[in-house]
């Protein structure tokens, strides 16, 4: 077997999430695939009850372990719903001191494919592997960086949901008290800004089908021979049938967005399926499609981009 650690933080706000994300996880593991997944989240949490609990039961193939974060970023600057718990991915190479790299997801994602592809990277003298995004597209984001944050785009600004984290080189040089002393100011992007603050230039770039959050997968329907010019057709062809997708933006269970009928099959797969939830959700967003003009139907039609392969 091959051993892969992956690391989730979460409250238990996003139980659920985290529930369908790592039920997608196992469901695409190769055979020769076993997940050592921790878990981190905040004292108030108990998920020793949890259904998550019931999952290497079911799989056989993965361990859960969780472990309580005490003390670390109390108190520091939260937005549009992002808990504390974002934080503590940076602290991984102290709190799970057993592997010198681990992957780490958010739980907004569904995973496609098995992660071993990704897990075997040599990042050299990289302290993270992840997905640019994308700033030489979008002018808006290059002077965020350049202006807020004083950093070269040109040297690429990471996703933080989804990271490969070198944690052997992350302890030889002793970052994450640095993480800890920018975690004190209010950065508008958090947890991100700060990674890209003290690791710029110092990223393994990944494709997008490592985190193909909402905006990439919207460039690769709409731009796609600009992003087959960043990183070959081949790639991005990966990325749109078998990529990570990181609901990064809009989550399925609270509103449809872009690839949510993914989501909601495995949420059906999941121990955390509550057919209620489904009938009431679908009922609710029926209701709401029908109150509409026909005007108003046209326009939300056109605010989502087209799928190339159905116009064929």
């Amino acid at each position: 077997m091959k051993t892969i650690p992956i690391l989730f933080t979460f409250d238990s706000k996003f139980e659920m999430p985290a529930g369908v994300a790592i039920t997608s996880l196992l469901e695409n593991a190769a055979p020769e695939t076993f997940y050592d997944i921790f878990i981190l989240h905040g004292p108030q949490c108990d998920f020793s009850h949890s259904p998550l609990m019931a999952l290497p039961g079911k799989y056989g193939n993965c361990r859960i372990t969780c472990r309580k974060v005490e003390g670390e970023f109390v108190g520091s600057y939260e937005v549009r719903g992002i808990p504390e718990t974002a934080y503590y991915r940076m602290l991984a190479p102290e709190l799970i001191p057993e592997y010198g790299k681990i992957l780490y997801s958010d739980v907004d994602v569904i995973f496609r494919e098995d992660l071993g592809r990704y897990y075997e990277k040599d990042l050299g003298d990289n302290c993270f592997g992840g997905v640019d995004n994308c700033s030489s597209l979008r002018p808006s984001m290059r002077k965020y960086i350049g202006k807020e944050l004083g950093l070269d785009w040109k040297k690429g600004y990471f996703y933080s949901g989804n990271l490969i984290i070198n944690s052997e080189l992350i302890l030889r040089e002793g970052l994450t008290a640095k993480f800890r002393e920018l975690g004190k100011n209010n950065y508008l992007q958090q947890d991100m800004d700060i990674i890209n603050i003290a690791c710029n230039g110092r990223f393994m770039e990944m494709g997008p089908s490592f985190c193909l959050t909402t905006f990439l997968y919207s460039l690769c329907m709409e731009k796609t021979g600009e992003m087959e010019r960043l990183y070959g057709k081949e790639e991005v062809a990966h990325a749109l049938s078998s990529g990570i997708v990181h609901y990064n933006g809009p989550k399925p269970w609270n509103t449809p967005c872009l690839n949510a009928d993914i989501w909601w099959d495995y949420y059906r797969r999941s121990f955390f399926f509550d057919e209620k939830f489904c009938h009431d959700f679908w009922k609710a967003q029926s209701e709401r499609l029908l109150r509409l003009s026909f005007t108003k139907r046209i326009k939300l039609l056109l605010r989502y981009p087209l799928d190339k392969k159905n116009l064929k």
